[in-house]
């Protein structure tokens, strides 16, 4: 063996990139299947795709056949499927400071914020279950704005491979020789509220896709198509990076 390939770079682990579609209801699903499209033509073969089960409490599965039909299609394409909280609902009254917080940006809202550890179970199976029965059981789950609770994490234990923070993609029930200290992998958006986040969170983006990390995560919202700087921020990121990181979805990030 040269002394070449057995340098450091013969071992490196691949650079990845793990897009996130959020927010995924019969009312978006026009606008959530133009960027997966998009997605697709920048050279992002697999993507999560951030289910919303009864936006309004009406059932995803009864209100859009056809948005069914879809997700099967995009899952067995390669993309990996998720429960995106129950409704997707702001925090209820009396929750922590944080829940006050979630209450002032709405984008950010905190679904399972005060609730009591019998309603989160409840709101989480009763979620799993819909989409159970629409014939897209999920694999893994993300609460609305990365807003857990210790009941909600003990609550996704019982039905999902994975979930995802914040900073990182973690299993939900790891193996017993499994570093607990992953390497972080922050979670990057664009903000749709307020004219000055609108203004800075572009440039943040770039900024953050050159961050020499293992794995880039770009978070996607429907509601960024009504934002040409929002899309332009992303095919600048997508396109310097499409061919240096391959494409990676949660379940492949959390290594189930």
């Amino acid at each position: 063996m040269s002394e070449r390939a057995a340098g450091p770079n013969a071992m490196a682990p691949r650079k990845t990139l793990a897009v996130a579609l959020h927010g995924i209801e019969p009312a978006t699903f026009e606008r959530c299947a133009l960027i997966r499209d998009w997605l697709g033509d920048h050279g992002v073969e697999r993507v999560t795709l951030l289910v919303i089960p009864a936006r309004d409490l009406h059932p995803v599965g009864a209100r859009s056949p056809a948005m069914i039909d879809w997700l099967c299609e995009r899952r067995r394409a390669g993309d990996s499927i998720a429960q995106h909280g129950f409704q997707h609902a702001g925090p209820r009254a009396g929750a922590s400071a944080r829940g006050v917080l979630a209450r002032a940006h709405p984008q950010r809202g905190g679904e399972f914020l005060g609730l009591d550890d019998a309603e989160t179970r409840r709101a989480v199976h009763a979620g799993w279950r819909l989409l159970k029965l629409a014939g897209i059981e999920p694999d893994g789950f993300v609460a609305p704005a990365y807003a857990y609770t210790a009941a909600l994490r003990q609550a996704l234990t019982l039905r999902f491979h994975w979930w995802a923070g914040l900073l990182r993609v973690h299993r939900t029930c790891p193996a017993p020789d499994e570093d607990p200290r992953k390497p972080l992998a922050p979670a990057w958006s664009l903000a749709t509220a307020g004219p000055l986040s609108r203004v800075l969170s572009p440039q943040m983006v770039r900024i953050g896709s050159l961050l020499p990390t293992g794995t880039l995560r770009l978070d996607v919202h429907p509601a960024y198509l009504q934002h040409p700087r929002h899309m332009l921020a992303l095919e600048w990121v997508l396109g310097r990076v499409g061919g240096r990181r391959t494409a990676v979805t949660y379940l492949e990030l959390a290594g189930v």
